[in-house]
């Protein structure tokens, strides 16, 4: 699971502004269907996305960013933050319902949440946030659509939803194409800020429905000990040739006498960029044909390196069978000292407070966690962090979808801003206090404010900043430096599957996880990786790829 580390932009470094999210490569194509209630295969329309602009508030950044998408670094946070939005933008309006997932404790109510009341009184307006935890989110979405009662704005599920999902939008959903597509975003600047890219997930039926929870195009690779890598031999990244040397390193670095392990929970995907496999799907782009990740010898090579690392018992015991729901245990595990790699998003490392820099130091000042870059001759990195998910408008008038809009450019706010500082530290001198250094430095009372998710109605414009941290900002402005370089397209984001939107992250996301883990722990040989690859077919992904290429054959014509 991937959170979002906020990135500013005032130059045109945007992921998706052009060759950032592979665009420029794969222009997109005219759509076919007729919008109806059936979810068809297409071409997604370049007609249907907004032009995104640059946002520029007035801020220099310490650390540049690039046109390809390598984010801007910040080493401190604004003295006097300005206001992105302008004036009252709810003023007049009826209350906002919004119901969001929270990988945080229950915020405070409004009346004990000063960061809420300061929000409402800039937005002119009244937010009723409801804040569900993230592993109860699924369950409480298909509550609300049973029963009725979606509020006006709602983010879709990261994983399982409805199984049409361009049929539900269209019965549900505001088409936002009236207001966003083109130019007509230019009323909503931070929300014009958001990468194509991300847009391009947002398209479902010939329309825009979304609002994507935009991010840096890759999550990246997971985290490790640069000091246990450097007692072992392995100072730079590079020095790791190949999966067999890896393998090699991963030994020396299990001491189960410590009670320290080389890997904590898993490190498939980190394995598959490596060795240069796809992130879900490989077109051909002269042929059409697509090929699923699990078909590629690529991937199979990842399962069966994991396979090896796990025999050699260089997984911490446990982990490997550890859900996502879970990653608070394992991702502590790491903190605490106990492995020397951990597959996590890169927006966790310098979280306040609780991300890899700051909980690491308080433990012990010699821990040194660095983002870890695939290596290897054939290493990429995968587009899997274009956007966490998208969040919905509710049917309503035209008038009310434009307050909607409103409040999500507000919560779209970048990074520096007002808006944006209320949203992630609160009020000053109530829930943050400024450093020496002048970086906000949240009080309890902010730790509690600040968990209400407002970031989760819209993306913020990401930016790269820590004040416990100068060398956290540096190490990964340096990973993005290495990784933007050698991301892959997504063809997904380009051409839609009713059967992959709907099967995806759900069914076929489950049955290849679970299976994987039986094959990598050794309680299934690796022969029952060809039975898996034929499951998976046979249960919607031959489906998905006859649908991709009917997608991209109209495409062509």
């Amino acid at each position: 699971m991937s959170s979002s580390t906020p990135i500013n932009r005032r130059s045109l470094f945007r992921l998706g502004a052009g060759v950032g999210l592979g665009l420029a490569a794969a222009p997109l194509l005219v759509a076919c269907g007729d919008g109806g209630t059936t979810a068809k295969a297409e071409a997604k329309s370049a007609s249907l996305l907004p032009n995104s602009a640059v946002r520029n508030i007035g801020l220099k950044p310490d650390l540049q960013g690039t046109t390809t998408g390598v984010p801007q670094g910040f080493f401190s946070y604004p003295a006097k933050p300005l206001r992105a939005t302008k004036g009252t933008p709810l003023k007049g309006a009826e209350p906002i319902s919004a119901t969001m997932e929270t990988f945080s404790p229950p915020p405070p109510a409004r009346g004990k949440n000063a960061a809420w009341q300061q929000i409402e009184k800039l937005l002119g307006g009244r937010v009723d946030i409801t804040a569900v935890p993230a592993d109860d989110y699924g369950t409480k979405f298909s509550t609300m659509v049973a029963s009725d009662s979606l509020p006006d704005l709602f983010m879709y599920p990261e994983s399982g939803g409805v199984d049409n999902k361009a049929a539900f939008l269209q019965a549900t959903c505001a088409d936002l194409t009236p207001f966003l597509a083109g130019d007509k975003i230019k009323d909503y600047p931070n929300l014009a800020a958001i990468p194509k890219g991300a847009w391009q997930a947002a398209i479902f039926g010939g329309k825009l429905y979304g609002l994507p929870i935009a991010r840096t195009g890759t999550g990246g690779a997971g985290f490790y000990r640069h000091d246990l890598f450097a007692e072992a031999g392995v100072t730079d990244l590079d020095q790791i040739t190949d999966l067999d040397r890896f393998i090699e390193l991963c030994k020396e670095l299990t001491r189960p006498k410590k009670d320290q392990y080389a890997i904590i929970a898993g490190a498939t995907t980190m394995l598959a960029m490596s060795a240069g496999a796809p992130g879900g799907w490989r077109l051909d782009a002269k042929t059409g044909k697509f090929t699923v990740d699990l078909e590629t010898p690529e991937y199979r090579q990842a399962v069966e390196t994991a396979r090896n690392l796990y025999r050699a018992g260089c997984y911490y015991p446990g982990t490997l069978q550890m859900s996502g729901a879970q990653k608070a245990q394992y991702t502590d595990m790491f903190k605490n000292g106990k492995g020397a790699y951990v597959y996590d998003g890169m927006p966790t490392y310098l979280a306040p407070g609780v991300g890899y820099i700051a909980a690491m130091k308080a433990i012990d000042t010699t821990y040194d966690p660095r983002p870890f870059v695939p290596f290897g001759k054939d290493a990429v990195t995968w587009m899997d962090n274009v956007a966490l998910q998208n969040t919905h408008i509710k049917k309503a008038s035209g008038d009310r979808v434009k307050q909607i809009l409103a409040f999500a450019d507000f919560a779209a706010s970048p990074f520096g801003s007002e808006e944006y500082t209320l949203i992630n530290y609160g009020v000053e001198g109530t829930d943050f206090t400024r450093d020496d250094k002048g970086n906000p430095a949240l009080t309890k009372q902010g730790t509690q404010d600040v968990t209400v998710p407002w970031k989760f109605a819209a993306s913020a414009v990401p930016a790269i900043f820590s004040a416990d941290s100068e060398q956290g900002v540096r190490h990964v402005h340096d990973a993005f430096t290495k990784m933007i370089p050698m991301m892959v397209p997504d063809p997904t984001l380009q051409y839609s599957s009713p059967t992959w939107d709907s099967k995806g992250s759900g069914s076929l996301g489950t049955l290849k996880g679970d299976a994987l883990k039986d094959i990598i722990a050794g309680r299934k040989p690796m022969s029952a990786y060809d039975q898996l690859v034929k499951d998976y077919l046979a249960k919607g992904g031959e489906q998905a790829r006859g649908e991709f290429e009917q997608a991209f054959q109209k495409g062509k014509k």
